[in-house]
């Protein structure tokens, strides 16, 4: 049996163990794993820069302080997430007690992607220690050097009976999906989230698929133009566009285009560039590989070939992996970028005429994993929520919805299945087991055979029920 195998069978024996601990012990492995981040934030900081060129202060706001936050959360709130939450009496069983207990899945399987690859680590394995769970961490192999101080982190501070770190390439991922968990929590995109969900049917394990899409941007005449345009540049642009819910394109009315651009470029500067147009290395992370590198270079030549125009940037650097911010209009509707997650800084402009217009647009495509908005409207606004679907949603901004750990964060069919983040991603780690305690005096043997005598008991029912 290889190492692989091992874990998961000591993780097997081990489960039961942990089911029996409580709010106390959980909340003490939080803080452990807290104290062990803490210990290792300059070596984490390191290797995000290594492997994505990303800026400490982004790194911390995105990646480690965001986990900080999550833990704390938990901490503050794990002991009222455990306690059996109480369920209202029938009028057909009125002495009942009903409760449902939160009770740990068992072994769970977290794969994570390389785009925020501490993050995207730690949320979950934070909810999959908080429900009591053994858990197998496979983090991406195309970071490798934040991979190995997580590795690091969770070697240092757990045993492997609890909590174990797997690296490795794909073959690596294909051996463990083989395996029967007790839940999976997968990372990445929709095609492979496809061959997660494949496996884990297999054994009938539970899924939970966090996974991608086209997320739009519908930007109304009613609007402020400049905020607009200076927080889509920064949710566009943060880790170089590599964020599954950034703003994969904007749908504007077409009167707006121009000076929509405009503004775009002038913060996208502010923001990531030094003098002379010169991209701001210190501040601008790069694309993961060369891989991505090409795939977006072939995206944006796909695009200009069919007839598309590039409005500003594309500028490119093989030897440093970056790409300068694209925008791009006159799109075909046959070009790949419109039908293919981006995943870069590559900014597509879409014009309509019509509100209805531009939310027919969005609803030809997958649901979305994000959809953002910006309106004065409140009239509009409620028309292009109640008209769409999306896993989550920001009115007048981007990507905070994510960090609010009091809500669910999740897509929805080919975004995702499943939440995550604080009670959610609790939730999503444990089963909901439904207990009910029968009282002495109960009505239940009024339904039992014989029957010939009891049509009464119909009556009744058919009244109270």
């Amino acid at each position: 049996m290889n190492r692989i195998g091992c874990v998961f069978k000591n993780q097997q024996a081990h489960h039961f163990a942990l089911r029996q601990t409580n709010a106390v012990a959980r909340i003490e492995q939080l803080r452990k794993l807290k104290v062990a981040i803490e210990e290792n934030e300059d070596d984490i900081f390191l290797a995000l820069y290594k492997d994505l060129g990303k800026n400490q202060f982004e790194a911390a706001v995105t990646e480690v302080f965001f986990i900080y936050g999550e833990i704390d959360f938990a901490i503050k709130n794990l002991g009222s997430w455990m306690v059996p939450k109480r369920i209202g009496k029938t009028l057909s069983n009125p002495f009942a007690k009903n409760r449902i207990y939160y009770e740990p899945k068992g072994v769970c399987l977290i794969i994570a992607p390389w785009n925020y690859p501490f993050q995207l680590v730690m949320s979950p394995l934070i909810s999959a220690l908080a429900a009591g769970n053994c858990i197998m961490v496979k983090p991406s192999e195309l970071s490798p050097a934040t991979s190995k101080v997580i590795s690091k982190i969770i070697l240092n501070t757990f045993d492997e009976e609890h909590i174990a770190c797997i690296e490795g390439n794909a073959e690596i991922s294909k051996q463990l999906l083989e395996l029967p968990f007790d839940h999976i929590f997968f990372t990445g995109s929709t095609e492979i989230g496809k061959v997660v969900m494949t496996a884990a049917a297999k054994n009938l394990t539970s899924v939970t698929l966090e996974l991608g899409g086209k997320s739009p941007t519908i930007i109304d005449k009613e609007v402020n133009l400049s905020k607009a345009a200076q927080k889509i540049a920064w949710g566009k642009l943060v880790n170089a566009g590599q964020t599954c819910i950034a703003p994969d394109y904007i749908l504007i009315q077409k009167d707006l285009v121009d000076e929509f651009i405009g503004l775009y470029k002038q913060f996208a500067s502010e923001m990531y560039f030094k003098a002379k147009e010169e991209i701001d290395t210190k501040v601008y992370g790069k694309i993961i590989s060369k891989k991505h590198f090409d795939r977006l270079e072939h995206l944006i030549s796909d695009a200009v070939e069919r007839g598309a125009r590039i409005n500003w940037g594309g500028k490119s650097d093989e030897k440093t992996s970056r790409i300068d911010p694209v925008v791009l209009t006159q799109l075909p509707k046959d070009a790949r970028i419109m039908e293919e997650e981006i995943f870069g800084p590559i900014l597509p402009i879409i014009p309509y005429n019509d509100l209805t217009e531009a939310i027919d647009y969005v609803n030809q495509k997958a649901k979305p994993l994000a959809l953002y908005i910006f309106s004065k409207s409140d009239r509009n606004i409620k028309k292009i929520i109640k008209s769409t679907s999306a896993g989550g949603t920001c009115i007048n901004d981007v990507l905070v919805h994510i960090a609010n750990p009091k809500l669910p964060f999740g897509g929805v069919n080919h975004s995702g299945a499943g939440s995550s983040h604080g009670f959610f991603g609790f939730k999503t780690f444990s089963h909901e087991r439904t207990v009910v305690t029968q009282r002495s005096l109960d009505f239940n043997n009024l339904v039992y055979p014989p029957y010939n005598t009891k049509q009464w008991v119909l009556k009744l029912l058919r009244k109270i029920m």
